[in-house]
């Protein structure tokens, strides 16, 4: 009979052990001892697996054999490790399908990444490239009952530095984004040392191994999901397959909805003439016979899925393959401006989905640990609604990491979140040999064949940072990886990609001569402040670009993640300048850039908590200023300045400190949640521009308290509308002065057009007339506004709800006089959940209300956090797992978390 397809992975029974560089040929290792005991000294002899797939690390630690190189300075303890050979075997059983001819086939999906592959003492690969999935076709003659798979993995480093003494050592990145040598090699940069991530060099099967017997196979299909200008929706779907045709009579091809319900099914019969690939239906949809695929914040997440299936003339089924597809439309807009803005015209970078123009608010992503497999479907989840609630629509994959899993691809499919797919190229000059060109094509080809289908592919871009770089050293006299960046990548994109998907050759990429930083064209990274010029970060207003693609203020963590890398510190370790805390920042410069920035802003402290608190605070107030000044450029089209904005970095892959705005543990950060506050469909913001009585003083924003003296300061108050709809709401002013019980309110209606920014008003801020330190007779020009803090709401002008609340306050913070805010917390515990409702208010205004609870017990979740409060306006959050615990609350002010007064409801 014609075999049906059977696959399994090869999850059980995988052994591993560290090569005897004494034994001359590998293959005798095969038969060494298996370690039954918990002889953590030796490293010799097999040892069984944890689970497969498996990294080196993460078995040795399991076994006890290295310590956890994310604790204190054990990262350095664990070196040798990649400098060293692994092996690994396993014991399979494979059964016979048929008499008949029929094919076997070893899938090898993920392999980190010099390897060489032994089937029962045969080689049947050598692989050197951690992206790709490779196939081993095996004979079934030569296949027992029971055989056995044999991996030989060699050290990446040393290949890498081998290669490099035969090709010539070439600039890559700078001494805190590892050895050069890296570009020669296939895999994930980062394992090399990255400015915000440890060395570790990985190795191991880090994705399924999978056997597969077929007489014949689906080897891919290509759903081409269409959707017209007009938003008529169509779907082709072609078939390639491999194998015996001749038993194939029909295809089967089946459209159903999220509920299962049947959308659309065909029979194709194949007239006796099936052909290896060939386009099996091509179906035009009626309207709301399907409906479009929406990014979060602008409609559904639709989705369907795609079965075909191969059958004989009886109906048997030979092989099945399924994808789950959406409908839409996304296109890369770059168009002339109709005006100049403050840096002239130029065009558009923007992204258009379904006909709508969108603002892109969001982060950049870097795999989630360094140590992949210990990644679990449920954190990648956890990690990707953290984005989607706090309102970002889009994630950059930065080119230093991987191509993420299924999963990652699937979870942003559901949430709504536009996926910016870097290949896997970062800081450095890439090599472009025929053998390495004809690698990159097939890992390029293998993953824009796996990504396609997703409606959350938005874009595909060919490097990151390599022809910034290469502008910045102004040494390098050839760039080969050119050819890879616009000819190869761009080629397979528009041949592997219907309706094809934005491909962008590098980021940051745009003016001419690859002048990566022109703000008028493409898009920029924006470093000058953090790095570069080292520019105060109020001056962010004036450095963005037409898609800021990367920027970022570093902080650390909390103190619950600083006190796991601690653990058993000494107390001379336990303040911001220590070893230890230094082993867990990897910023280049970062002490002298922490200093310039928190001298600038903050009063100096050598208190550790305090130090954290003000990091934070530091963060979310520049990338906060940041984003509500970038998305005031989207305007009315021909006015649409800039199209988006990705902040460095969501996230981390060990505890560091770093511009992660949630730490390793998923632990958001304040700026996770005032990005969260800037991106909502509704927003508000002040910009306040200080008059002084000299006209060289320093930056806006600034207050100076010697010579310099402010005159008035004028109050700049614009709104965002994300919606598609206009909206009418009422603007309420709230002034209070901080060292007097002055204050002032007053309203205006306004009516905000739909999906686009909008100046509200320009007055002069209202100042106190009557205060103990007013200025003397004489100096009536001086203005009292230093002391004024501003909060203003958008409220629904029908029943008085809050649709946006934002607050300005005096600057810097080391010369603000802060008064107790007299802060007041009420919870009301639910019965039948684990929610609590929770009201937080205020006597005067306090500044980044941070609520947390004491003690090292699972954190709660919170709605809202890290609040600017006004008097008079309660603001009310949600927290899930409070569980009767007490609340602690810290602020600009008192930064060591303490209890706070509240009362149970």
């Amino acid at each position: 009979m014609y075999p049906i397809r059977v696959r399994k992975e090869i999850l059980d029974s995988w052994f591993w052990k560290q090569r005897n560089p004494s034994i001359l040929h590998v293959l005798d290792e095969l038969e060494g001892p298996e370690v039954t005991g918990q002889d953590l000294k030796s490293t010799a002899g097999w040892r069984i697996a944890q689970k497969c797939p498996s990294e080196i690390h993460v078995e040795l630690m399991a076994r006890g054999m290295i310590p956890d190189p994310y604790l204190g300075f054990n990262e350095h303890a664990v070196q040798w490790v990649g400098n060293t050979e692994w092996l690994y075997k396993c014991t399979f059983t494979f059964e016979p399908i048929s008499d008949e001819g029929y094919t076997v086939m070893l899938q090898f999906q993920g392999l980190d990444t010099v390897c060489d592959v032994y089937l029962n003492g045969d080689k049947i690969l050598s692989v050197d490239n951690m992206f790709r999935t490779y196939y081993a076709e095996i004979n079934s003659s030569t296949l027992k009952h029971s055989n056995t798979l044999f991996l030989h993995f060699k050290s990446a480093s040393q290949y890498a530095k081998a290669q490099e003494t035969l090709m010539g050592r070439v600039r890559a990145g700078s001494t805190n984004l590892g050895d050069p040598s890296r570009v020669y090699l296939r895999k994930a940069q980062y394992d090399w040392r990255w400015d915000w991530g440890p060395e570790l060099m990985t190795c191991g099967i880090y994705r399924p191994v999978v056997l597969s017997s077929y007489s014949v196979c689906i080897d891919d299909i290509f759903t081409k999901a269409s959707v017209d200008d007009d938003l008529t929706c169509s779907l082709e779907v072609d078939v390639s397959l491999s194998g015996q045709l001749t038993g194939i009579d029909k295809y089967r091809v089946v459209l159903k909805d999220s509920e299962e319900n049947v959308v659309r099914a065909e029979d194709i019969l194949t007239e006796g003439k099936p052909k290896t690939s060939r386009t099996v239906v091509s179906w035009n949809f009626d309207e709301d016979e399907v409906r479009l695929w929406w990014p979060v914040g602008y409609g559904e997440q639709n989705l369907y899925t795609v079965e075909l299936t191969i059958l004989n003339k009886d109906g048997v089924v030979f092989d099945t393959k399924t994808l789950r597809i959406g409908f839409r439309n996304v296109k890369l807009i770059q168009e002339d401006l109709e005006a100049p803005d403050q840096y002239g015209t130029g065009t558009t970078f923007l992204f258009e989905v379904n006909g709508v123009r969108m603002f892109m608010g969001g982060s950049n992503w870097i795999p989630a640990d360094n140590f992949l497999t210990t990644i679990t479907p449920d954190r990648y989840r956890a990690w990707l609604t953290l984005l989607r609630d706090g309102n970002q629509n889009m994630v950059r994959l930065w080119g230093g990491g991987i191509y993420e899993p299924d999963v990652f691809y699937d979870t942003c499919d559901e949430l709504g979140l536009l996926v910016w797919q870097d290949f896997q190229f970062a800081c450095g000059v890439y090599p472009a040999h025929d053998s390495f060109i004809d690698s990159v094509r097939e890992e390029a080809e293998q993953n824009v064949k796996r990504l396609r289908h997703h409606p959350a592919m938005a874009l595909f871009c060919g490097n990151n940072e390599d022809y910034q770089m290469i502008l910045q050293w102004g040494d390098v006299k050839d760039f080969p990886a050119i050819k890879i960046y616009e000819d190869v990548l761009p080629s397979v994109v528009e041949s592997l990609t219907h309706p094809v998907i934005p491909y962008h050759r590098g980021s940051p990429y745009g003016g001419k001569g690859w002048d990566t930083s022109d703000p008028t064209v493409g898009d920029v990274h924006q470093w000058n402040v953090w790095g570069g010029k080292e520019f105060p970060y109020q001056d962010y207003d004036k450095l963005g670009g037409r898609f800021v693609s990367e920027f970022g203020m570093p902080s650390m963590p909390c103190m619950k993640t600083i006190s796991y890398w601690m653990k058993d510190a000494a107390p001379k370790e336990w303040h911001a300048q220590s070893k230890l805390m230094a082993q867990h920042c990897r910023a280049g410069s970062f002490e002298r850039r922490f200093a310039i920035a928190m001298n600038d802003n903050f009063k100096v402290t050598e208190d550790l908590e305090t130090a954290v608190f003000n990091t934070q605070l530091m963060q979310s107030e520049a990338v906060g200023f940041a984003y509500q000044s970038w998305r005031r450029n989207w305007g009315a089209k021909g006015k649409q300045y800039t199209g988006g904005v990705l902040v460095w970095q969501s996230n981390d892959c060990w505890p560091v400190t770093s511009w992660a705005i949630a730490d390793y543990f998923l632990r958001p950060k304040a700026v996770y949640f005032t990005i969260m506050r800037h991106l909502a469909t509704f927003a508000v913001g002040i910009t306040r521009t200080v008059i002084k009585n000299k006209p060289n003083d320093r930056p806006r924003q600034y207050y100076e308290f010697g010579a310099f003296q402010s005159r008035k300061a004028i109050i700049d108050i614009w709104a965002v509308n994300g919606s598609l709809s206009p909206r009418s709401a009422t603007l309420e002013l709230h002034f209070v002065d901080l060292c007097s019980s002055w204050n002032h309110k007053e309203t205006h209606a306004i009516v905000m057009p739909p999906n686009q920014a909008i100046e509200l008003l320009s007055i002069t801020c209202p100042e106190p007339s009557k205060r103990n330190d007013a200025p003397p007779t004489g100096y009536a020009e001086w203005t009292t506004s230093s002391s004024v803090v501003i909060g203003a709401r958008l409220l629904d002008p029908e029943n008085g709800g809050v649709l946006a609340r934002f607050s300005d306050w005096p600057q810097p913070y080391r010369f603000v006089d802060i008064v107790d805010p007299e802060l007041r917390i009420n919870v009301q515990n639910s019965e039948d959940t684990k929610t609590s409702t929770i009201s937080v208010q205020v006597k005067m205004p306090a500044k980044c209300v941070v609520l947390g609870v004491a003690g090292y017990d699972e954190d709660p979740k919170w709605s809202d956090n890290a609040l600017d409060l006004m008097p008079g306006d309660t603001q009310i959050i949600n927290v899930h797992g409070l569980e009767g615990r007490d609340i602690q609350a810290s602020y600009l002010g008192k930064e060591k978390a303490t209890g706070v007064v509240f009362q149970r409801v």
